[in-house]
C-alpha cells in the first residue's frame, strides 16, 4: 500500500498546491480557480522551506537509526548539521519563516540547543515538518513523543510548539497503522491529557530552565493546554460539518503550530476518502495554506498510499526522487 510513500508524496504535493495560495485572499485564490475542489498543481510543481526541512528531518532520522537506536544525541547532531545546511543553502529562497532563519544560525555557533531555540516562538515550523518521525515503524511511542519535540525544539522552544509537534507525529503514525480517521479525537484527546504534565527531561535537557516561569511540568502544561483548547475547536468545526467555507474560519489560520495542526487535520477529517480533495480545501484557505495543505497531504497520504495521489502529479513534484526514495526505506 506504501503509506510512508504515499505520505511523503502528499506533504509534498499539498506543500505545491498551497504554495501558490499562500498570502492570498479567499477573493484573489477564487481568481485562480472559481471551484476550490478544480484548484490545479502548477506544472512546475515547486514546494517550499516545509518540505526541504521535512527531507532535512528525514535525512538525519536515517543517520540517526544506521548508529544504532534513536536517543537524543545521535539524532540532534545530524539534525543541527541538516538545519544549518539549510540556512545555508542557496535553495533556501522558499519564503522561510524568520524563528527557523534565526535559530539556525544560532544553532551554526555550535551553543546548545536550548540555547539557540526560541521559546517564545510557536510557529508552525514546528511542526510542518514532523511527519517522518511518524513513518518509521521501528520506533516505540516513547522515541516518538520526545524525538518530536525536540526537532520542534531545535528552533520553536514554546512548550506549544513541542506538544503540537507531538501530536502532528503521532497523528500519522496512527494513520499509517491503520487507525480510522473518525477515531482520531478522541485518541488525540486522550494523549494530551496523559502527557499534560510530563516533561520529558532526557530528550529536551534543561529547556524549560530558559523559560524561568514555574517547573518543568508547569512548563509543558501550557502547550498541551493550548492544544486541548484547539482540539475543541476542532470537535466544534466537525460537528458544524461546513465542507464549502473557509476552515481557517474554525480552526485558525495555520501561522502557529497548534492551528496547524488543527485546520490541516479538519481539512483531512471532512473528507477522509478524498486525499485529493483534503489538501485542496486546506490550499484554498485565508491562512499559511502550504503548511496546512502539506499537513492535510501527509495524513492522507498515510491513510490512503501511494495510490491516493495522480500520477501526473507525481511525476513533477520537487525533489520526486528523495521523496519515494525515504517512502520505499520506511515502507
Amino acid at each position: 500500500m506504501g503509506r510512508a510513500t504515499g505520505a511523503m508524496l502528499g506533504l509534498a504535493i499539498g506543500d505545491a498546491l498551497g504554495k501558490r495560495t499562500e498570502f492570498l485572499t479567499m477573493q484573489e485564490i477564487g481568481l485562480l480557480s472559481a471551484d476550490w475542489r478544480q484548484l490545479p498543481l502548477p506544472k512546475k510543481a515547486k514546494v517550499t522551506d516545509d518540505t526541504q526541512m521535512t527531507l532535512a528531518l528525514a535525512r538525519a532520522l536515517r543517520a540517526a537509526l544506521a548508529e544504532g537506536p534513536l536517543v537524543p544525541l545521535r539524532l540532534e547532531l545530524p539534525l543541527r548539521e541538516e538545519f544549518v545546511d539549510w540556512w545555508r543553502s542557496p535553495d533556501n529562497d522558499r519564503a522561510p519563516g524568520m524563528t527557523c532563519l534565526r535559530s539556525c544560525f544560532r544553532l551554526s555557533t555550535g551553543r546548545p540547543w536550548q540555547d539557540a531555540s526560541d521559546l517564545g516562538s510557536k510557529g508552525c515550523g514546528a511542526n510542518m515538518r514532523v511527519a517522518p518521525l511518524g513513518l518509521v515503524r521501528e520506533l516505540t511511542d516513547q522515541q516518538v513523543s520526545g524525538a518530536s519535540q525536540l526537532q520542534s525544539g531545535l528552533t520553536h522552544g514554546h512548550p506549544t510548539a513541542l506538544a503540537a509537534s507531538e501530536l502532528t507525529a503521532f497523528t500519522v503514525r496512527w494513520l499509517a497503522q491503520g487507525v480510522e480517521p473518525t477515531e482520531l479525537p478522541a485518541r488525540l484527546r486522550a494523549h494530551a491529557v496523559e502527557q499534560r504534565t510530563r516533561y520529558d527531561e532526557f530528550w529536551l535537557g534543561d529547556l524549560s530552565t530558559r523559560d524561568h516561569f514555574g517547573s518543568p511540568e508547569e512548563f509543558i502544561a501550557r502547550g498541551w493546554d493550548e492544544c486541548l483548547r484547539t482540539l475543541d475547536r476542532l470537535d466544534a468545526a466537525l460537528a458544524a460539518g461546513e465542507l464549502d467555507a473557509d476552515p481557517c474560519e474554525r480552526t485558525g489560520a495555520g501561522w502557529v503550530a497548534e492551528e496547524a495542526f488543527a485546520t490541516a487535520l479538519l481539512c483531512f477529517l471532512l473528507l477522509p476518502d478524498d486525499p485529493v480533495a483534503a489538501v485542496r480545501r486546506a490550499a484554498v484557505s485565508s491562512g499559511d495554506s502550504d503548511s496546512l495543505a502539506c499537513l492535510a497531504g501527509a495524513f492522507a497520504g498515510a491513510r490512503h498510499g501511494e495510490g491516493a495521489w495522480p500520477a501526473d502529479w507525481v511525476d513533477r513534484i520537487e525533489y520526486r526522487e528523495e521523496l519515494l526514495a525515504f517512502g520505499a526505506l520506511w515502507d
